[in-house]
């Protein structure tokens, strides 16, 4: 199902940091009265995901198509106990942010993505991955469970996962 997708990495000032904006704000899931991306990327508890992208901890990669078109973007960033994301759980566990446009949805690029996003994030010394998503956002659910993630707590209306990727 998957078309010819290529994936690369995207680094600080590459042509894609853009795109890796926009897919923050696609991953942010509300389905009702969602702000503009300017207003809500700013906000501060939501701000910290993007502000300064680049510093050690920091991947992101890109799923470009067979007419050389960004159609989604996998990241991941550390945080610290000062300084927690939603999905956090402690200080070596990288939270994993993931988006798709549109019409890239339900073809495999998503499972594609985060598969190589754990195997960097394996190859770059870590053992595990934790994300943060809404449980009635059920294909992202579906999508993480498939991929190992396990519930572990709950975080406002939102659920923390894990996943152990040294067994990967």
């Amino acid at each position: 199902m998957i078309s010819l997708i290529h994936i690369r990495s995207i680094d600080q000032n590459g042509e894609y940091v853009e795109f890796l904006t926009d897919m923050m704000y696609e991953s942010i899931h509300m389905p009702e009265n969602k702000p503009a991306k300017e207003v809500l990327l700013n906000m501060p508890h939501i701000k910290k995901y993007s502000e300064g992208w680049g510093r050690k901890g920091d991947k992101a990669i890109i799923a470009i198509n067979e007419n050389n078109l960004p159609v989604g973007a996998a990241w991941y960033r550390l945080f610290t106990e000062d300084n927690k994301g939603y999905g956090y759980v402690d200080d070596k566990t990288p939270e994993l942010g993931i988006a798709l446009t549109k019409d890239a949805r339900g073809k495999g690029i998503g499972t594609l993505l985060v598969k190589r996003l754990m195997e960097e994030a394996f190859s770059d010394g870590y053992t595990t991955l934790s994300l943060s998503v809404d449980p009635t956002n059920k294909e992202a659910v579906q999508l993480y469970k498939k991929l190992g993630f396990k519930q572990c707590c709950t975080s406002g209306t939102s659920w923390t996962m894990v996943c152990n990727i040294s067994s990967i």
